[in-house]
């Protein structure tokens, strides 16, 4: 099973879970609140959460990636809302008008004012999940999380591994093509792009014109080599669809990469507009890296630091580039150049 195949299973399962229990709970808090004992809410509002949880699941988790789903994600932020609201809405009122819950007990249907609240509050329910669903896509999961839970309101040290991941030959390309096909360009590549990083759990820090900076935890990045898989797996995604673009672009899009690790500082800042941003070494470290690879014709350059990280680096091939002198640096970095990845996506992601 493929890694990502694998990766969205796994959060439909939590899906699942969570709207059973939900609407467990849900279920309970009614039958009280209407007939003062649980009699059947239990069950009940388990099998409809399920079944809920299920259909919306499936529809958000694997058919936004499909051709009519990616049109929805891509449309601006309330169509995506308002369309999304209306189909999960429809089956929200199938299952709560319906009630195959009460149909498989055997149980006498609720009232109609019964249906009315369990429409009412399914509608709110999912109107708030997908409202942060929608808003997590724009900041980044894991932005949100941290966000909400405050965990960079005071700054914090981390040792991370950041890698940049440029977009070459697209300043050639915006000669031919203008800004706004290269902007499309650029986007198509970002989203093909997107799975592999968060197959390898990834955290996409920024977009910089034509490249986009992704870092990880030095206890997540370790776990099988991920920075180096994930570069792996966005090469072969492109190359996946290298067909589609040069035959609408005329050019296939190619990837240059630049890996390092050390410690940052992380926090929020800002006051009207607030975000979590990275402070240190590393991050101009990793930018000059990037230019090395570039002047010397490598697809990724990984530093010294960041190699004797990472485990399981006997799937690619290693190649010494010596000790170079960055710009901005009083001391010379070793750096490696990294060749293609043996069976990248065969390896273990746990």
């Amino acid at each position: 099973m493929r890694i990502g195949t694998r990766r969205r299973l796994g959060v439909l399962g939590w899906v699942l879970i969570a709207s059973t229990l939900l609407g467990s709970v849900y279920g309970t808090l009614l039958n009280i609140a209407a007939y003062g004992t649980l009699s059947f809410g239990i069950p009940i509002g388990a099998i409809h959460g399920f079944l809920l949880g299920s259909s919306i699941g499936l529809l958000e988790i694997f058919w936004t990636r499909s051709r009519p789903g990616r049109a929805v994600e891509q449309a601006p932020f309330l169509v995506t809302l308002l369309v999304k609201v209306l189909i999960y809405g429809s089956l929200i009122t199938f299952v709560n008008v319906v009630e195959p819950g009460s149909r498989l007990l055997h149980v006498p249907l609720g009232t109609e004012s019964l249906q009315l609240v369990s429409v009412i509050f399914s509608f709110v329910a999912t109107g708030a999940f997908l409202f942060m669903l929608q808003i997590s896509q724009i900041m980044g999961g894991r932005t949100l999380r941290d966000w909400v839970l405050g965990r960079y309101h005071r700054p914090r040290r981390e040792d991370r591994f950041f890698l940049f991941v440029d977009i070459m030959g697209s300043t050639a390309l915006a000669e031919r093509i203008g800004p706004v096909g290269v902007h499309h360009f650029l986007n198509r590549v970002f989203l093909l792009a997107s799975d592999p990083v968060d197959d390898y759990r990834g955290e996409i820090y920024q977009y910089v014109g034509d490249e986009m900076v992704i870092t990880w935890t030095g206890k997540a990045g370790r776990v099988g080599a991920r920075p180096l898989r994930c570069f792996a797996a966005i090469e072969a995604a492109l190359e996946a669809t290298a067909t589609d673009f040069v035959q609408y672009l005329g050019v296939a899009p190619r990837v240059r990469g630049a890996l390092h690790y050390g410690p940052v500082v992380v926090g929020e800042v800002g006051g009207r507009k607030r975000a979590i941003v990275f402070h240190g070494d590393v991050m101009n470290t990793t930018a000059r890296l990037e230019q090395v690879a570039r002047e010397l014709d490598r697809r990724l350059v990984v530093s010294a630091d960041a190699w004797h990280q990472l485990a399981e680096t006997d799937q690619s091939t290693l190649e010494d580039l010596g000790t170079q002198v960055l710009r901005g640096r009083a001391s010379p970095v070793q750096i490696y150049g990294v060749g293609a990845m043996v069976n990248p996506g065969r390896l273990s992601n746990r």
